[in-house]
């Protein structure tokens, strides 16, 4: 398996303990921890057995380093982390919702190093030599222009390096302000198209589909709770038919009854065979995981977008069945822990995916 890199940005995560809201907390103590969607992914395809990379740029005190320690702790490859003069580290805040109050996350990362480094500045030819898979998202190019062609540059220098791309949508509502004549999701939408001629693998959600490329799921209203699972492989064929590159379309299908209570499932659709693979399936039909008092969900994307990665990329999964049931696995389990990144091994996610779902003791 060669080594995946992921090119994005990490911050420090702030958060009060357990559910205390923001109001309740400050003044007071926030436990820190590190984050940030290609991080995430990063950290969790290391502890599932792959080799991964993290490319960004950090600025140069103490708490960059230990950012760095932790993930070189992880066994994540760091040393293309540009140290600039440039920037800051950014943050972001999360207050842990629970029942029906949701989950509230306020990002404070304007001027971020990674948001203010050129793309050019990244020796892509290098980092891209022993590489045999870049993941990227939509959050890093919602931070800045730069950023932003920072993201299409090392799309386009891996598909020169043969290597193979995925890209998770991510649509990030609260940011995409660079560009203050053009609505946020007119430009993620602007700018996603084109990053995504140059992907293979494309990651989102409904939500992701209909606010980056105006492509809806029919029947699905998220807000209600429930989705109409059978309409999915529409909205795949459709992203397919926008962008003949893409070989393969995964998306997420979270109903969401409340904070504390989710059913997680996904689809992974072949654009050749025109097949979806929905996981979990029980009984020989589709049935998702019940995940009831949740711990966090903020990163459950990600862990999903690093299971798939590492199951697609590794051989260890050839079915697009048994891929997209590791996914899945991998990110209920992730909803389980607290912090973004998802400590889960490869056999965990196994005994899960091949049916140990009852949470006993394990001695």
């Amino acid at each position: 398996m060669k080594t995946v890199v992921c090119f994005g940005e990490i911050m420090g995560r702030l958060a009060p303990e357990q559910f205390y809201r923001f109001s309740q907390a400050c003044p007071g103590k926030l436990d820190l921890t590190f984050a940030g969607a290609e991080a995430n992914v990063a950290a969790s395809v290391s502890m599932l057995g792959g080799s991964s990379m993290f490319v960004s740029a950090m600025p140069k005190h103490a708490i960059a380093e230990a950012c760095l320690r932790t993930m070189r702790g992880l066994g994540v490859d760091t040393r293309h982390v540009l140290s600039t003069d440039t920037g800051r580290l950014g943050l972001y805040f999360v207050e842990t919702g629970a029942n029906q109050r949701p989950s509230n996350v306020i990002y404070d990362r304007d001027y971020s190093s990674v948001s203010m480094t050129p793309g050019d500045e990244y020796p892509w030819d290098e980092i891209f030599g022993e590489a045999g898979w870049l993941h990227v998202s939509g959050i890093t190019p919602a931070l800045s222009q730069v950023a932003a062609a920072a993201v299409c540059l090392a799309v386009e220098k891996a598909k020169q390096a043969g290597v193979t791309v995925s890209c998770d949508l991510n649509f990030r509502k609260k940011l995409w302000r660079w560009a203050p004549d053009r609505p946020a999701r007119q430009l993620a939408e602007d700018t996603m198209r084109e990053i995504l001629p140059w992907v293979d693998v494309v990651i989102g959600n409904e939500e992701d589909a209909a606010d980056v490329l105006g492509i809806h799921a029919a029947d699905t209203d998220v807000d209600s709770g429930e989705l109409s699972i059978e309409k999915y492989p529409q909205v795949a064929a459709a992203i397919a038919e926008q962008f003949s590159n893409v070989k393969k379309v995964a998306i997420t299908l979270r109903e969401s009854l409340s904070a504390s209570h989710n059913n997680w499932g996904a689809m992974l659709y072949d654009t050749q065979t025109r097949q979806a693979s929905f996981a979990p399936v029980k009984g020989g039909s589709y049935q998702p995981y019940e995940i009831r008092n949740i711990v966090d969900r903020v990163g459950g994307g990600d862990s999903f977008a690093a299971g798939l990665v590492y199951a697609l990329h590794s051989g260890h999964y050839p079915l697009d069945q048994d891929a997209i049931n590791f996914a899945v696995s991998a990110s209920c389990l992730a909803h389980s822990i607290k912090g973004d990144f998802n400590f889960s091994t490869r056999k965990e996610v196994e005994a899960l995916m091949y049916g140990n779902g009852s949470g006993r003791v394990v001695r």
